[in-house]
């Protein structure tokens, strides 16, 4: 089985996901990004777009506006200006 990312992403209103992912897609600031496990860290600024949860074969999106996202050896934590679920 391969390795597990933790991922939690957060606005101000409330924590919309925490859990165990296989990788994570997201809008940075000066280009997107894809974090799996093990992933060196780094912290980036994040600008309006789609953040993409991959997670045994089922992709969930949600929409963020603003933010930042910091890798470490513990996983990925996006706090975001503004989250919600899409559809898209």
């Amino acid at each position: 089985m391969a390795e597990k990312l933790h991922f939690s992403l957060v606005s101000p209103e409330r924590e919309l996901f925490s859990g165990l992912v296989d990788q994570v897609d997201a809008p940075g600031s000066e280009g997107g990004f894809g974090v799996l496990a093990g992933h060196a860290p780094f912290m980036t600024a994040l600008k309006e777009g789609l953040v993409s949860v991959h997670s045994d074969g089922a992709v969930t999106v949600y929409e963020v506006r603003g933010g930042f996202a910091d890798v470490t050896p513990d996983g990925l934590t996006i706090l975001a200006e503004h989250a919600e679920a899409t559809t898209k």
